[in-house]
């Protein structure tokens, strides 16, 4: 279903009341020691949008794009935490972000001083025997050591059958 084909109450909103793309069916909700650390990382500077948020709870629903994420403060709301929680977070987890353009992001990341985890590449990933797609990323650090990948498409190539 396209945007256009949705009524108004189906298509979701950033915190400035501008459409995005619908409720998604999977939103990671991540655990932040900080969450105005955070906010100064994922709105400031990654460009995600407040959907919406619960102060007093520790609590914001960011957007930016089609992509959708909750951070939750530790110790405060209620959290879930199966096990100890240990400096970085996430680990074995990377978010794939896609955005139309990385260039704005790397200079907001390096204007922020914040270091890459990985520098920026092209890299052609195998979808079957006939095509691969192409992405430009960079991967990052959050403040809780969640780490970001930013990927801008490429598009993508028809293989060749010697390949």
């Amino acid at each position: 279903m396209s945007h256009d084909d949705m009524s108004h109450d189906e298509m979701s909103h950033d915190g400035a009341g501008r459409p995005c793309s619908p409720d998604p069916d999977l939103v990671p909700e991540l655990l932040v020691e900080d969450l105005a650390r955070s906010l100064s990382f994922w709105r400031d500077t990654c460009g995600f949008a407040i959907r919406y948020d619960r102060p007093e709870e520790g609590f914001a629903y960011l957007v930016r794009g089609s992509a959708q994420v909750m951070l939750e403060e530790r110790g405060r709301g209620r959290n879930w935490v199966t096990g100890p929680l240990e400096p970085p977070y996430g680990r074995g987890l990377n978010l794939q972000i896609s955005v139309r353009d990385l260039e704005p992001l790397l200079v907001a990341l390096r204007e922020a001083s914040v270091p890459l985890f990985m520098e920026p590449e092209t890299h052609w990933y195998r979808v079957d025997e006939h095509q691969e797609v192409g992405v430009r990323q960079a991967l990052v650090q959050d403040p809780d050591g969640y780490l970001l990948r930013f990927q801008q498409s490429l598009g993508s190539r028809r293989l060749d059958a010697g390949t």
